[in-house]
């Protein structure tokens, strides 16, 4: 098994988006990116980050398996999910916290993003350029268990509703063929 981390916007709708692909394990909504914890041990805490005190994202950590989907498949829907041109923003949610970022594991993976970035900037699909950060992954931090299935325990919340849901239709739309089956 691999991980993956990436931050485009409020984790509630990355994990959303990815929990439901073929060969993704696991997604746990956290913070990345930041200042590290200084040998505490001690995790930020969502309303540090919030007010953007601790200079981490709102990321999501995939474990995946390699073997059913590939990390550059994995990097390709982050890019088509959120918007990687606006700094420090994505939709109503602004602040660094909220920003385009992809913390890499190892030199392979900085490469497919690398590659997978230049691809869709030269493709044309976005007006203006990828702001995304390219970063090595130092510390995860996993969020608050009111955090995790977000989107999955509160269907009915305005946010769900506004934000995540349409996100989602869109995304099991396009990308169909690489969903789990559903039993």
């Amino acid at each position: 098994m691999r991980i993956a981390v990436f931050g485009g916007g409020c984790f509630w709708c990355t994990e959303a988006v990815f929990q439901d692909l073929k060969g993704v394990i696991s997604v746990m909504p956290g913070y990345a990116g930041g200042i590290p914890s200084s040998g505490s041990g001690q995790a930020p805490t969502y309303e540090e980050v919030r007010r953007g005190k601790t200079g981490h994202a709102e990321v999501i950590q995939i474990e995946f398996d390699p073997a059913q989907i590939a990390y550059r498949d994995l990097a390709e829907i982050f890019f088509a999910t959120h918007n990687p041109t606006t700094k420090n923003r994505q939709g109503a949610d602004v602040g660094e916290q909220y920003r385009s970022i992809i913390l890499y594991a190892d030199e392979e993976q900085k490469k497919a993003a690398e590659e997978v970035m230049k691809e869709i900037q030269e493709s044309g699909a976005f007006d203006q350029p990828i702001v995304t950060e390219l970063k090595p992954l130092k510390e995860f931090y996993p969020a608050e268990d009111y955090h995790h299935n977000y989107y999955q325990s509160n269907p009915g919340a305005g946010y769900c509703q506004a934000v995540i849901a349409p996100k989602l239709e869109k995304f099991k739309k396009k990308y169909a063929s690489l969903l789990k089956e559903k039993s």
